[in-house]
């Protein structure tokens, strides 16, 4: 049997200028480990979205408005005081994720929902920290700059990690001064509206944190709104790309952080033990649906067969099992559709003659009707198939051998992503030199996957652009003003 929630869910609706409301349509969100019905959730209106912009545009007002006006050093305590309130709902809002989500409890409880906190204590700890410059231009002027907030952003955040993706952009427009209008995959809102609770328990005032949910009508609307002056997006290219074109009639401030299908780089040199758990890290963390997963791996020929037999042998031991039980590493994938996608890229890739080595199948578990793919690994890779080249999202690894690192490099940087990379050698050298080369806006050497709120992220090419984290993520959420005072 699978395990049985210990949360209750309540129906899901709109957070207005700190009400509750009730929406005109409802859609239901589903348990990927059952494929049952968790509850039903609001549907946002672009009536709805207008009425959530009118109270954010009233919140940041600079006459009246409270959060524009509020000091720095106070608008950081309360996202401190927030992420407090993170930490002591953690195991709540960690079940609530993987509930929608289908990602492991470990995942949710231990790595997500603590970096959601150390995300939101980080930005705390910069708004004191946003300054303007005095610059010298002749001796009968006083010349300085200013930082002030963007106004009102539209946070538009993707189903793999919904509540941590969200923080990473409410940081930094909240610290610097801005409200927001939030809306979360509608495959995954109840850690996100459990979080508009938490808001309003840490006391952030009304109008600063909106929350509307539904589909793409909903997003769709919130892009074309002229009263929301940034879009923050995290999802697919395709849509990153409609984003792009949506808010161009607006001019629209956008950042976007897109797609990926990032090379894992695994020299002969290279601690294979450490390097094959790397491998399995960065491609079934999350069940595959990470932007930055690792799902080329290019193998030096020389070690090939002993690597792909180590590694083998330990996705085999990562079986898709119960996502509430603490000991299980591969949940459910997040919904019928995406599971359908993956399998379908499975098939594509046994048509174009690579060779399946592991996995590949639909399970169940526990007799479910549940969204669960074995972990699949393909040999026999060449980088021009649609398995090489194309996002699968999902629990699938490409693998590629190559002779000569250069060679392999130019095949890593021949895709239209350039999310993140990694490469694995004793050769500390090498390594830098391989990182250079490497179009991708991470390089890990000889780890997988670490993040730290306080180092930037974000793509190249079609991965999008804009940096998430970091104190370079301020630049996004703040306008920057030169101010002339003549004194002659």
């Amino acid at each position: 049997m699978l395990t049985a929630s210990k949360t209750k869910i309540s129906p899901g609706r709109l957070l207005i200028n700190n009400e509750w409301l009730d929406g005109s349509n409802h859609f239901n969100t589903i348990n990927p480990a059952t494929g049952e019905v968790l509850t039903h959730i609001a549907e946002a209106s672009a009536e709805d979205v207008d009425r959530a912009v009118q109270a954010a545009l009233r919140a940041f007002d600079d006459r009246s408005g409270p959060w524009r006006k509020m000091p720095a050093s106070e608008r950081g305590r309360l996202i401190w005081k927030l992420a407090e309130l993170v930490e002591k709902n953690i195991d709540e809002l960690a079940e609530l994720e993987t509930l929608d989500n289908g990602k492991p409890i470990f995942e949710s409880r231990y790595v997500d929902m603590p970096m959601v906190a150390d995300v939101l204590r980080y930005f705390a700890g910069l708004a004191t920290k946003i300054h303007g410059e005095t610059v010298n231009t002749n001796e009968t002027a006083f010349t300085y700059t200013l930082r002030e907030p963007v106004g009102v952003v539209g946070v538009i955040v993707p189903w793999n990690f919904p509540l941590l993706l969200a923080s990473w952009k409410l940081g930094p427009a909240l610290a610097c001064g801005n409200t927001v209008i939030l809306k979360p995959a509608e495959q995954t809102p109840l850690s996100t509206l459990r979080f508009g609770e938490l808001a309003i328990e840490a006391g952030i005032p009304a109008g600063v944190l909106n929350i509307v949910t539904g589909g793409p009508a909903t997003g769709q609307a919130i892009v074309q709104h002229p009263g929301i002056d940034k879009i923050a997006f995290t999802g697919s290219t395709v849509v990153g790309k409609e984003i792009m074109r949506s808010a161009a009639d607006s001019l629209k401030r956008v950042t976007l952080e897109l797609g990926g299908k990032s090379p894992n780089i695994v020299c002969a040199d290279s601690d294979l033990e450490s390097a094959v758990k790397g491998a399995i890290t960065g491609i079934f963390y999350g069940k595959g649906e990470v932007c930055n997963a690792g799902s080329r791996l290019f193998i030096e020929s020389k070690v090939k067969n002993e690597f792909i037999e180590k590694l083998v042998a330990r996705a085999k031991k990562l079986q898709p099992a119960d996502p509430l039980d603490p000991k299980t590493r591969m949940g459910a994938i997040v919904s019928q559709q995406q599971m359908q996608t993956v399998l379908g890229y499975i098939e594509a890739g046994k048509k174009e003659g690579a060779k399946l080595i592991a996995g590949g199948n639909h399970v169940s578990v526990d007799g479910s009707k549940g969204f669960f793919i074995e972990p699949t690994i393909f040999g026999d890779v060449t980088n021009e198939m649609k398995i090489a080249q194309e996002e699968i999202f999902g629990p699938v690894l490409s693998m590629i051998s190559f002779d000569d690192v250069e060679r392999a490099v130019d095949q890593a940087n021949r895709n239209p992503y350039g999310l993140a990379a990694a490469v694995w050698t004793r050769d500390i050298k090498k390594a830098h030199h391989i990182s250079r080369l490497l179009r991708a806006g991470t390089v890990w050497i000889n780890t997988y996957g670490l993040m730290d709120a306080a180092l930037p992220f974000g793509g190249y090419k079609q991965s999008g652009f804009g940096r998430e984290l970091g104190a370079h993520a301020v630049e996004h959420y703040t306008e920057l003003k030169s101010v002339w005072l003549n004194m002659s």
